[in-house]
């Protein structure tokens, strides 16, 4: 049985032991998505192989969808927002937590495909 931690996922730990982080740190606008090469725990690859984050791609598209659809769906239907102010709020929004969305579909990507194993010390 696997199990999910979205804590985990959140904060961008090893798939496979939780205890290191996946991301370089600190934070860079200029390369958001620079990764560690290699847990330093457990020593898992964070890129097993060439294209492997190919599917966060659509799990970041779907995840978009699932909140953003929805809240532009509200705002119009419901509290009577015109067309052009709720394209300006929604992509506001988008545009505010596009890296976090980058990094949570990759984090989310890796752990459904790399099994948890966790260190028996």
């Amino acid at each position: 049985m696997t199990s999910y931690s979205f804590k985990h996922i959140w904060t961008y730990s090893c798939p496979k032991c939780r205890m290191s982080k996946m991301f370089k740190e600190p934070f860079m606008v200029m390369k958001p998505l620079d990764m560690n090469d290699r847990c330093t725990n457990c020593n898992q690859s964070f890129e097993p192989e060439p294209g492997f984050y190919f599917g966060a791609m659509f799990l970041s598209y779907g995840i978009a969808c699932l909140v953003y659809l929805p809240l532009a769906l509200l705002l119009v239907f419901y509290f009577d927002w015109t067309i052009n102010s709720m394209l300006a709020f929604v992509f506001f929004l988008y545009f505010a937590f596009f890296f976090k969305l980058l990094r949570i579909s990759r984090s989310l990507w890796a752990h459904l495909m790399i099994k948890y194993k966790p260190s028996r010390r």
